[in-house]
């Protein structure tokens, strides 16, 4: 079949074989292009590997660490007349390669919150590993359902307080008009915390503890965005910046309930890219156009691969990582500065549609969001007949 993208509101529903793979090299390629990681990891579990900074971070460690590598994710598979996840794609690509690099690396495709997949992994673990030194938590999931209770969770997106209204970018038509979102209740408010925050990441660090595969120092970090005050109402102070505290939350009890094994864990701060995700929140593919124009002319922009590999070198494997005074790793600096954020905020109010191209820098941010499902990677033709179904050698 002749693959074009479908995009659906903030979402493309089908995806490119062949552009994720080539997407998956090109991060390769980057990583491989910047040298080892001094002293880096050597047995790596990520949860929540097959996109975004979770991709990113298996990447980092399999060709910048030699590092032997698990991956954790829940993917569509391809069928004859459907293609897969970008995901799933993305992780085959990464098999694939590994394997020609003679790297080990192993892939669990399933239920990530299951006390079933965390045994699973544990038990391959064991056998494969013995123990692991770095785990990353990189899930990124609307809804989670409660391993013990049963209960599902859905998280919102929604103020709290009160309602918010701001200039926001509709991606669909380009069209650029004030959106609010009314407040959170109590109840959404948990539930965002239930399934964005550090439960499940607790739930993890135990289950390997007490199976005795956490190596004597152990890093683990899960992932997190600030920003600054465009979009503080929106996303720090508003429901996913309740779950982002309980993810610092998280850290400080792992490092106290794991102290005689000496774990460190951190909740490491990265800067705003295109992913699944993030496109979904209001305010922020109109934020990270201007943002994207602004640190390109700064030469600071970066994606999700020069993120990570910055996080291994200047933050989680040196002896003088950017930490700030709540213990958080920091690779947001550039975003963060305040040059950039002036020029940022001087932009936001001038944006129209009229001027949407010249003063913001939408293309990048169209084009990263549709590469998140393989399409548009130069070196692919678009127009040959593909076929969507790829080998994949997953565990579920």
């Amino acid at each position: 079949m002749i693959i074009k993208p479908k995009v659906r509101g903030f979402i493309c529903i089908n995806a490119h074989p062949a552009g994720c793979a080539a997407n998956v090299q090109e991060q390769i390629d980057y990583v491989k292009s910047q040298g080892p990681v001094a002293d880096g990891p050597k047995n790596v579990l990520v949860i929540g590997a097959s996109t975004g900074y979770g991709l990113a971070s298996r990447i980092t460690a399999a060709f910048g660490c030699q590092a032997k590598t698990m991956g954790v994710f829940f993917e569509k598979a391809p069928t004859e007349r459907k293609t897969a996840s970008a995901g799933f794609y993305n992780s085959a690509a990464f098999e694939a390669a590994a394997k020609e690099a003679g790297l080990y690396s192993k892939s669990f495709n399933g239920d990530a919150f299951s006390h079933e997949m965390k045994a699973k992994v544990i038990e391959a673990i064991k056998a494969d590993m013995g123990q692991v030194d770095l785990v990353v938590y990189s899930l990124a999931s609307p809804r989670r359902t409660d391993p013990d209770s049963g209960e599902t969770y859905s998280s919102v997106l929604k103020p709290i307080g009160e309602g918010y209204t701001a200039k926001n970018l509709n991606t669909d038509t380009l069209k650029i008009a004030d959106i609010t979102v009314e407040p959170a209740v109590e109840e959404e408010i948990q539930a965002t915390v239930n399934v964005m925050g550090g439960q499940d990441w607790e739930l993890w660090m135990q289950a390997l503890a007490q199976a005795d595969v956490l190596a004597p120092g152990c890093k683990t970090s899960a992932y997190t965005y600030l920003g600054d005050k465009l979009t503080w109402p929106i996303y720090g102070k508003a429901t996913i910046g309740k779950a982002k505290e309980d993810l610092d939350r998280a850290a400080v009890a792992i490092r106290e309930r794991f102290s005689s094994q000496n774990v460190e864990a951190y909740v490491s701060v990265l800067k705003a890219v295109v992913t699944q995700s993030s496109s979904a929140i209001p305010v922020m593919p109109l934020y990270m156009s201007i943002l994207f124009k602004v640190m390109k002319e700064e030469g600071t922009h970066e994606g999700c691969i020069e993120q990570l590999y910055r996080l291994f070198t200047e933050c989680l494997y040196t002896d003088s990582p950017r930490i700030d005074d709540d213990q958080r790793l920091r690779v947001d600096e550039k975003e963060l500065s305040p040059q950039t954020q002036a020029s940022v905020e001087a932009v936001w109010p001038e944006v129209t549609e009229d001027n949407l191209f010249e003063l913001t820098d939408y293309k990048t941010y169209n084009a990263e969001f549709l590469r998140l499902f393989g399409f548009g990677v130069d070196g692919v033709d678009y127009e040959a007949d593909t076929s969507p179904l790829v080998e994949a050698s997953f565990l579920s």
